[in-house]
């Protein structure tokens, strides 16, 4: 039973979901409207873009760099989409393809300065960040564009068996990438790289192309979240997407992703995703301000951070802690210095 427990505590995923539990329940104490179905709903539309954004940052965390771009790529695509919907009369399905081939495109030029570049990913995406934002307020003159096309929403608002197909994305696009993590060549390269660069390289890997290829993923699952973004709000605009990157980094790191690069569990990712919206969800329907929302989600990631930094010392000072508990309580059951006074007394002389 004791080994089952412990075996149950190694698993990464249990802290993000008790987590997620804890979170939940002091929303749904601060407001009777948490737990009403529609917002149940709207919490997991919402979190399905997330999620699929955090696939991409989770996979650019354990190279050990960063994405700082998801957010403005969605800007720049959903206004790509929208203009070859409704200006260019392209049908909707090429027209998704177009979008995740440029998007790919994308993340594969992030991945050309911050691989063979050598530009640190920080400021590859930094700069990105700008450029992308920049170049879809040169569409339409910076201004939205509205009412893309009745074909578009039921990419987003359809359901089937009931549930809204957003999950079902989600499921499938998790699936996919827990098991190229776990089983394909590439996916664990990506972990050796994270891990120990110059080992890697050492073992043969080619650090270089590894790490371009998380960069061009990184790319594609912006490309579907803005898809995923125009046909929820049918429309496109150079305003959408601020903040995603910082909701996925913080899904990931809060899932338990190390910065540091190599550790990283991407089903925690999913459950880190469903904490940051949850928090988010929790403080709107209080109504609190924009600018605390802001100052809660930098102060979770600092703590998820700070966690990390310390997650060894802290696994060790806990070892040690039911260790010497452990002790105790078998000294206790076989009479020995840890036993309670009265049983050491009865024993024969």
């Amino acid at each position: 039973m004791r080994n089952s427990l412990i075996r149950l505590t190694r698993w990464p995923v249990i802290g993000p979901l008790i987590s997620l539990i804890l979170v939940s329940v002091v929303v749904g104490l601060t407001t009777n409207r948490f737990w009403i179905p529609d917002n149940l709903n709207n919490l997991a539309l919402q979190a399905s873009i997330v999620a699929i954004v955090g696939i991409g940052s989770t996979l650019v965390i354990i190279t050990g760099g960063i994405d700082l771009s998801p957010g403005s790529a969605i800007a720049l695509l959903t206004m790509i989409m929208a203009q070859l919907i409704k200006t260019n009369g392209i049908p909707v399905p090429e027209a998704i393809v177009i979008v995740l081939f440029i998007s790919a495109l994308m993340g594969a030029f992030n991945g050309l300065l911050a691989s063979y570049g050598r530009i640190p990913s920080f400021i590859v995406t930094l700069a990105t960040m700008n450029i992308f934002r920049g170049i879809a307020f040169l569409f339409n003159n910076g201004s939205p564009i509205f009412s893309v096309s009745p074909s578009l929403e039921p990419w987003f608002y359809g359901k089937l068996f009931g549930v809204a197909l957003p999950l079902f994305y989600v499921l499938i696009f998790y699936a996919v990438a827990w098991a190229f993590l776990q089983y394909t060549p590439t996916g664990r390269r990506i972990y050796a790289i994270g891990g120990n660069e110059p080992a890697a390289r050492l073992s043969g890997i080619d650090v270089h192309q590894t790490r371009f290829l998380a960069f061009v993923f990184a790319g594609l699952t912006a490309g579907i979240a803005s898809v995923l973004m125009t046909a929820r709000l049918n429309s496109g605009s150079p305003n959408y997407g601020v903040g995603t990157e910082l909701q996925a980094i913080g899904a990931a790191v809060v899932g338990g992703a190390s910065l540091a690069g190599g550790y990283a569990n991407i089903v925690a990712t999913m459950v880190g995703a469903l904490i940051i919206v949850v928090v988010q969800n929790g403080l709107n329907l209080n109504a609190v301000p924009t600018s605390w929302q802001n100052i809660t989600l930098g102060a979770i990631i600092a703590l998820a951070v700070l966690l990390d930094m310390w997650r060894s010392d802290l696994g060790r000072a806990a070892g040690h802690w039911f260790g010497r508990a452990f002790r105790r309580g078998q000294a206790s059951k076989d009479g020995g210095p840890g036993a309670p006074a009265a049983k050491r007394t009865n024993r024969p002389r």
